[in-house]
């Protein structure tokens, strides 16, 4: 096991050692979409509000905390990241009790970070952005941006990044306390930022380097329970997969990386190459036995998030949101980076459906706008009906989705409401009622940004009656950058 791990270090590493490796400079934004003003970031600071203002009510038993992870920090002495993925992981609390709310945000303090912030200027090469390493590289920890989602065990919060390990940070104040390792085997093994959690505690997830597969059962205790490192030629990108009842569902994208134009100058994204004519391998793996996988193979797609899956036995079904092929996908992030609105940028969903027996597969596609799914956590690895997503609704050139949708996947019957162009919406949430067990019952939970004001909020939607409109927004002083993923916590 140690020297696949060492391997797997070291095909992490591979892009980012290179001595020929250039700084961009690229300048500050000259033009922006006002839309896309919050990719500007922070400066590294935190943000307090300690008594947001809330237009609404929020429902009774809404109590809890609304954890979230993003990129925040995009810039320092004149130089911008090229890509959206790059950024300095900024981790939100929202505290919700008793019809009052807080809001806290602060800067995951990974070794990266702190290097930077006190040298005032980039020192590490970055996932999307070419930069040439001022500190030694000693692991993927070293160049770990922590920016992408969350997972709380007990008094244990996580920030999440798929290249390496989870950051561990105080639930209460947000102080980060450092690299976790889930046992002295797995130290600084790939820990992805879309962990399954099963409505029981336990957690599945998974990590990826070198072309093997690192898998993982985690006890709702924080135990490892079980884990194996397989050589399924794990593609080069490999960022969510789903659960059901008895597999672990990847689908392995035709990405290759191209290591001679990494050490060549190129940063790591730039480098991956899409094979349009390969097939997308559907990798299937049996959760009581690692060592039982079937791979079925579909046309090429380009996928980074999934709802959820379940099986009887014999049909294996799988929604998930397919995107642009990875090219495409770059370019758009890359041009949102700069102030520009990109000129395609459109995910839809679809759903996978697998005999087990005959190996025949069938996808549903739709043409909706969306990303971000999210299904009821009580659902999780189970048949679910509802699934939600943010969306847009004629929204024209201008970036972002301004809506939500619930999607069911029996009948194909949808339900949105849009806020309309003055609005970006990001990911939400379903927090089930207390006491409740129907399948979406309870609220859909997430944040947006205001582009006239200015200002980010929390929204709060009836999960069942999106076209109602929100029961409330609390409005935040002040403009959040925008995240990725949250998770949200009862009290």
């Amino acid at each position: 096991m140690s020297t696949t791990r060492r391997s797997l270090l070291t095909a992490l590493l591979a892009g980012g050692l290179s001595p020929e490796l250039m700084a961009l400079g690229l300048p500050g934004i000259a033009t922006e979409a006002p839309e896309l003003a919050p990719m500007r970031g922070l400066d590294g600071e935190g943000l307090d509000a300690a008594n947001v203002t809330v237009e609404g009510r929020l429902p009774a038993g809404l109590n809890g905390r609304y954890f979230r992870n993003g990129p925040g920090l995009m810039q320092r002495a004149g130089k911008r990241y090229r890509h959206w993925f790059d950024g300095d992981g900024l981790l939100q609390s929202w505290s919700l009790q008793d019809g009052r709310i807080s809001h806290r945000a602060r800067f995951v303090q990974t070794e990266k970070f702190r290097a930077e912030q006190e040298a005032g200027r980039f020192l590490l090469p970055a996932f999307g952005t070419a930069i040439p390493a001022e500190r030694p590289v000693r692991g993927p920890d070293s160049v770990n941006v922590a920016n992408t989602s969350v997972l709380l065990q007990g008094d244990h919060l996580y920030a999440l990044w798929e290249g390496g390990s989870a950051y561990e940070l105080d639930p209460a104040t947000l102080a980060t306390r450092g690299v976790k390792a889930w046992s002295d085997e797995l130290r600084g093994m790939p820990f992805s930022a879309h962990p399954k959690v099963e409505p029981d505690g336990t957690v599945w997830n998974f990590g990826t380097a070198n072309g093997r597969l690192a898998v993982y059962q985690i006890g709702a205790d924080g135990q490892v329970r079980r884990h194996a490192v397989l050589d399924v030629q794990a593609p080069a990108m490999l960022h969510d997969f789903a659960v059901s009842q008895r597999h672990l569902v990847f689908l392995l994208a035709p990405v290759t990386m191209d290591w001679a134009a990494v050490r060549a100058g190129q940063p790591m994204l730039d480098a991956m190459r899409w094979g349009a004519d390969r097939p997308t391998r559907v990798l299937v793996i049996d959760k009581a036995d690692f060592s039982k996988r079937r791979v079925f193979e579909m046309p090429a797609a380009h996928v980074f998030h999934f709802g959820n899956a379940w099986d009887d036995g014999r049909l294996l079904r799988v929604d998930y949101v397919q995107g642009l092929p990875l090219p495409e996908f770059n370019a758009a992030a890359e041009q949102m980076m700069r102030g520009e609105r990109p000129s395609r940028d459109d995910s839809t969903p679809r759903v996978l459906e697998i005999d087990l027996q005959t190996g025949r597969l069938n996808v549903t596609v739709r043409s909706e706008a969306v990303e971000f799914p999210v299904v009821d956590p009580r659902v999780v690895a189970q048949r679910h009906r509802f699934v939600w997503y943010p969306t847009s609704v004629d929204t024209g050139t201008r970036w972002g989705f301004n809506g939500l949708m619930r999607l069911d996947i029996e009948s194909g019957a949808r339900e949105r409401f849009s806020f309309g162009n003055d609005v970006v919406v990001e990911e939400h949430v379903l927090v089930p009622r207390p006491g409740s067990t129907k399948e979406g019952e309870g609220w859909l939970v997430g944040m947006g940004y205001d582009v006239k004001r200015r200002r980010s909020f929390l929204s709060v939607f009836d999960a069942l009656h999106l076209a109602g409109g929100p029961l409330a927004r609390a409005w935040l002083p002040y403009a959040v950058p925008y995240g990725f993923h949250g998770r949200f916590y009862p009290a």
